[in-house]
This record gives structure tokens, sequence and C-alpha cells, in this order.
């Protein structure tokens, strides 16, 4: 078992495509189609298997993936050690809403990249936090931030950083006063600004339209925040948004934030891991500077 045979099973196995695998690794097709092949010969299982167009990875494939990535891990820290490398180096993958990449994230980026100058960081967009436990667990990603209520889930090590309170907001031409209590009854004749199926404040709102038998008309959905916040501001529609978003646009008097008499769980900015994840000094201090920055602001 080769390490480049690792890697092109790797990469094929994040991409699910054999042409799109030979292209990133500047390989011949035949040539990722001849590792592929030796790997599940030495391992005496497919790894994967085509349906229709699609290629799939089969189960023992995405066993696989996780000791594939642990095994590159430990060669690649095993390189920088035996080189008398400095500065560690690699890729770390993680996952974020937007509202996080905005407004969480900077300084830790920052303080990341003055420590681990030489390690790149790719950032991919999560608009549910389904969609990052599902790469989390099947090893798209390295590391994920979730915004969720607190529960246990499955295969992951989840560390609680920060509460997140939920502001329900609208313009500040919209009839309510700025304050005032609003029940789910008073939302019946609103058009409701949501994020994507899925997102966690979405699902808070909508569980609670439900349960008090109120079912709005109209509804307007978008994959991005800050496309809300402008739709908000503009006076077409009501939204539920984490208070760390509207808080500066509620100050200078662009939205106006209501009292939610509804109760409604609270949510938490979470960071998670495969609890499998071999830790490389680089995830390792991230979850750390992490941790210090958001739990003690």
């Amino acid at each position: 078992m080769e390490t480049k045979q690792l890697l092109t099973f790797k990469t094929a196995a994040e991409n699910l495509n054999f042409t799109k695998t030979a292209k990133i690794l500047k390989f011949a097709q035949s040539s990722v189609t001849a590792q592929i092949k030796a790997l599940e010969k030495e391992l005496d299982t497919p790894l994967f298997e085509r349906l229709g167009k699609r290629l799939y990875l089969t189960e023992s494939g995405r066993q696989f993936k996780k000791y594939a990535d642990q095994m590159l891990a430990l060669t690649e820290e095993a390189q920088m050690m035996t080189r008398g490398l400095e500065e560690p180096t690699g890729t770390l993958v993680i996952g974020a809403q937007e509202s996080q990449c905005t407004y969480r994230l900077p300084p830790i980026l920052r303080a990341f990249k003055e420590q681990f100058p030489q390690v790149k960081l790719v950032f991919k967009p999560v608009h549910s936090n389904e969609k990052a436990k599902e790469q989390l667990l099947d090893g798209t990603l390295d590391i994920a931030f979730i915004m969720d209520v607190l529960k246990p889930i499955p295969f992951l090590t989840i560390d609680t950083l920060v509460e997140d309170p939920l502001k329900l907001v609208v313009s500040m031409d919209h009839p309510f006063p700025a304050n005032s209590v609003v029940n789910p009854n008073d939302l019946e004749g609103e058009t409701l600004l949501l994020t994507e199926t899925g997102c966690s404040y979405r699902t808070i709102l909508e569980n609670t339209l439900n349960n008090a038998e109120i079912f709005p008309a109209n509804k307007f959905e978008f994959l991005s925040v800050e496309a809300i916040k402008q739709c908000v501001i503009a006076d077409l529609g009501v939204a539920i948004l984490p208070e760390m978003v509207v808080e500066k646009d509620i100050k200078e008097d662009r939205m106006k934030a209501l009292i939610w008499t509804a109760s409604t769980s609270s949510l938490y900015t979470q960071i998670a891991w495969h609890k499998d994840k071999f830790m490389t000094a680089p995830l390792e201090a991230f979850v750390s500077l992490t941790k210090k920055t958001l739990i003690t602001t």
C-alpha cells in the first residue's frame, strides 16, 4: 500500500470522479484506475461502485477513507519531523455557515495564520447542520462549526463554544414598534424571510409556528444571510436571525428587534470533528485557538 495510492483514493473519494481526480493529481486517468484497482485487490474488497453514470463509495470505501486520511496525515507529520521543518504544512478543510465566516472566524483565522503561515485553510459553506455532519462523517471536512441545540451526535466529538441568542427583526418602517411583544398569531399575515431548509434557526421558527397552527402563506427562501438582512431593511418581511448577525444593524437603526414570546430552544455555536479523526498539530492548535477566542469572549 503506497502513499501515492492512498492520495489517489482520498482524492477520488472526495470528488467521486476519476477524470477529475486525474486532472487534480496530474495523472493519466488509466493510472488512477490502476491504483484504485491495486488497492481493492490488496484490501480484497471493492472501494467504489458505479450506478448508472455516477460513482459511489461502497461501505468498505467509506470505512477505509477514515484510515487513509489518518495514514496520509501521519505520513505528512513524519516527513516534517524527519526533514527538520520548523513550520508545519498541510491543509485544513473547515465547514461553516456564512454567519460564522463573517462574524466569528476572522480573528481566529488571523491568529492561526500568524502561528501556522504554511498551513492552507480551505472553507466549504455548509448551509445546514445535517450537511456539516454528513461531510464530517465521510471525511470531506476536517472540522466544522455547527449552530444547533445541545445534543450528542454519534461518532462526532463536539465542543460547545458560545450561546447564540436569536432576534426577530423587521424594518424600521414596519407597523410593529421596536421591542413590541409578538406572538405566533401576529405573524400569520407576515412574509417570512428564511434561510435554506435545514438551518437550525429556520427550523425553530417554523416548528414554533406549526405548533401554534400558524401557517404564513408568503415565504421567501435565501442562501445568504446578508441577502435576508437587506430584504428586512427594505421592508419585504420578517426574519429570525442570530443576534451576532443583526446586532450592529439594530444599534444603527437599520432594523428593529421584536420581543418573541414563543419559547424557543437556545442555540449554541459548536465545533465538531470525527471522533476517530487524527489530530495533527495544526488541527489541535486550531481547536485550541477557537475555544480560547470564543469561550472567553
